[in-house]
């Protein structure tokens, strides 16, 4: 018998993780709102792993609520994470996922471009990923890691923040409005520069964001967390002392 895996969060994503993981034969004990994590570490303190799954607007109380019994076992998929998200809590080394298929209720899961995934649990994501069909790339490196969770949040906050501006798709933010995008994109990555406490290769970055942009032309720059999006990295602007005229221009005019 395989040891359970726990699941903190069963929305969208921790259903489609958790329904990979009982197709690999592993028992899965969900954890809900409702219920103590301690509680359930009390009766499970070795599991072959825990897949935090909540929203990333409860990641940082759920890191610091994670039973210590737990912490170096963990497997994290939220957007706009980075290192500095845990390495100032008790976790440590956690398995991180930047997830690039979009699952919505009463959909089938739609696959943008393959999901990286870096740590001690990379394989075990990527057999619980393949029995769903849905593609996933192991990576070798932390620095490999850094470069596509920078990436991803480049694509999250960009079209979010310049939905604001334009609506539309990524095939027109990316065509009829590039002067936009790129205004965005590069404010974007002086935050993200700061946060990761080096300079990303934003060549290598913006190309990588187009690649996104062409994984699904059709895609909607404004989701319902953009408002939020923005607020949060002029948050860490003012924290870190950056410069980012433009975002603040969008927050006046279009929030």
């Amino acid at each position: 018998m395989k040891k359970p895996i726990i699941v903190i969060g069963m929305g969208e994503l921790g259903s489609v993780f958790a329904r990979g993981f009982l197709k690999l034969g592993y028992p899965v004990q969900p954890v809900n709102r409702s219920q103590s994590m301690q509680d359930i570490a009390d009766e499970i303190p070795d599991p072959a792993a825990v897949l935090i799954a909540v929203g990333e607007a409860d990641i940082h109380q759920t890191l610091q609520e994670c039973p210590a019994v737990w912490a170096d076992n963990l497997i994290l998929l939220q957007n706009e994470l980075l290192k500095r998200d845990w390495e100032n809590t008790h976790v440590t080394d956690p398995t991180v996922i930047s997830v690039w298929f979009e699952k919505k209720k009463g959909m089938d899961s739609k696959v943008v471009l393959p999901s990286p995934v870096y740590g001690q649990h990379s394989k075990l994501v990527f057999n619980a990923l393949s029995q769903l069909d849905l593609p996933c790339v192991q990576l070798d490196s932390q620095a490999e890691l850094t470069y596509e969770l920078v990436r991803k949040n480049l694509y999250i906050l960009t079209t979010n923040i310049a939905g604001l501006v334009v609506g539309g798709n990524v095939e027109s933010l990316m065509n009829q409005h590039k002067d936009i995008m790129n205004a965005v994109a590069d404010e974007v990555l002086d935050i993200q520069d700061a946060l990761t406490e080096q300079q990303n290769d934003r060549t290598k970055l913006m190309k990588g964001l187009i690649e996104a942009f062409e994984g699904d032309l059709e895609h909607k720059c404004m989701g319902r967390s953009a408002p939020a999006r923005l607020k949060r990295a002029l948050e860490h602007a003012e924290t870190l002392n950056i410069n980012v005229p433009y975002l603040h221009k969008i927050a006046q005019t279009h929030t």
